[in-house]
């Protein structure tokens, strides 16, 4: 279900995680007020994913995965005896309505946690409503050091994503010369200030940088202003249909297969987008791939497949991320009144083998992935949990 939204909402009232407080139900990790009035109700969490704008591609995906979580979950006895509901909200950075349905959601008491799959930007403007309030488990890559009460992220960051990608990308055919190209927000803002600093270690020279509004739509300039660069090689920091547009012009330019693409956040349904014949030298570096062999991610597949059928979305790492943020908020909240312990791991089902020990602490294999027609395929590991 869309949560219909509307304007002029109060603000919302404060009901606190248990880690915060301790006048909890040990089972339910909810106040204890609530549970006396509406004894098993379902533990309402709110997907807030994008479904429309820039970002859109990413939710049919995303929900569907979640959904995947919530069942398997609801057939084990959801969280100890409570059906686990998923209520839909679009999280799109250009929908006007976020933040007066979040503030409606929090005030009619309407939702219990939330699984976000969204743009960083948008993170930082939910954060004052949800922050501490509720537990909030953010799930896709991100710039690093979310420090905030009750929110819980369990992506990658651009330390142990991007930057042994550099490294590895620089062993081979060496390009120099490098090109930074990316949306306006914070998230690209501190990967390219990674990339910059990385870059200069390894003896590079960055020699074009711009950043786009989401929704840019026209890259023809910025395509022309890389081809007349020099740049062997652009890192993209693009998302959506701002990847896809980018890729489409860089193509048809002539420019792939001469100029190396970087990229942290494209995944398979954008590589679909872009066209199989415009992605050669083009690199994702990354934690999950649909294309993986292994054991958990062949498993997830068929149980995806068989939950949601033959016209399933494209399974993706951004997909797989909610998929994951489920598993990992029934695993928190099954944690009772337990405080979680900074360095003491909270196990949760995932495809990528995560185990994560804090915010800043997150064990997972980084690979790095080529694209192969409409696959991504993995050429080499950059790092293991073990490392």
């Amino acid at each position: 279900m869309i949560v219909q939204t509307a304007h002029g909402f109060e603000a919302p009232r404060s009901y606190p995680l248990a880690a915060l407080s301790g006048d909890v139900d040990r089972r339910t990790h909810l106040p204890l007020g609530r549970r006396r009035a509406r004894p098993r109700t379902p533990l309402r969490v709110g997907l807030f994913v994008p479904t429309s704008g820039a970002a859109g591609i990413w939710g049919p995906s995303t929900i569907a995965c979640a959904q995947l979580a919530a069942d398997e979950l609801n057939r084990n006895g959801g969280l100890d005896g409570r059906e686990i509901s998923v209520l839909v909200v679009d999280a799109a950075s250009e929908n006007p309505d976020l933040l007066p349905a979040t503030n409606r959601l929090m005030v009619d008491r309407a939702i219990d946690a939330v699984v976000g799959m969204h743009l960083s930007s948008v993170r930082k403007s939910l954060l004052p409503l949800l922050g501490g309030r509720l537990p909030y488990v953010y799930t896709p890559l991100y710039e690093g050091g979310e420090r905030h009460a009750g929110v819980y992220t369990i992506g990658e960051t651009p330390l142990h994503q991007l930057v042994p990608a550099l490294a590895a990308l620089s062993e081979s055919r060496a390009p120099t010369r490098w090109a930074l190209v990316g949306n306006d927000y914070v998230w690209p803002r501190v990967s390219h200030r990674y990339a910059r600093d990385t870059l200069a270690r390894l003896g590079c020279e960055v020699v074009h940088e711009s950043l786009h509004p989401l929704g840019c739509n026209d890259y023809e300039p910025t395509v022309a202003a890389l081809e007349c660069s020099g740049a062997q090689a652009v890192l993209l920091s693009l998302v959506g249909q701002d990847a896809i547009d980018f890729n489409r012009m860089f193509a048809a330019r002539r420019l792939a297969g001469r100029i190396r693409r970087l990229s942290c956040a494209i995944e398979e349904n954008e590589l679909l987008a872009i066209g199989a014949d415009l992605t050669e030298e083009l690199y994702v570096a990354g934690s999950y791939f649909a294309a993986l062999g292994t054991e958990a991610n062949l498993s997830f597949q068929e149980r995806y497949r068989n939950r949601i059928g033959a016209r399933a979305p494209t399974l993706n790492a951004l997909g797989q991320s909610t998929y994951e943020g489920v598993h990992f908020l029934h695993a928190l909240l099954g944690r009772g009144e337990r405080p979680v312990v900074p360095g003491e791991p909270v196990l949760f089902c995932s495809a990528r083998g995560a185990v994560w020990r804090g915010n800043d602490s997150l064990s997972c294999p980084i690979y790095l992935a080529r694209a192969n027609g409409h696959a991504l395929e993995v050429v080499r590991t950059l790092s293991s949990p073990a490392e």
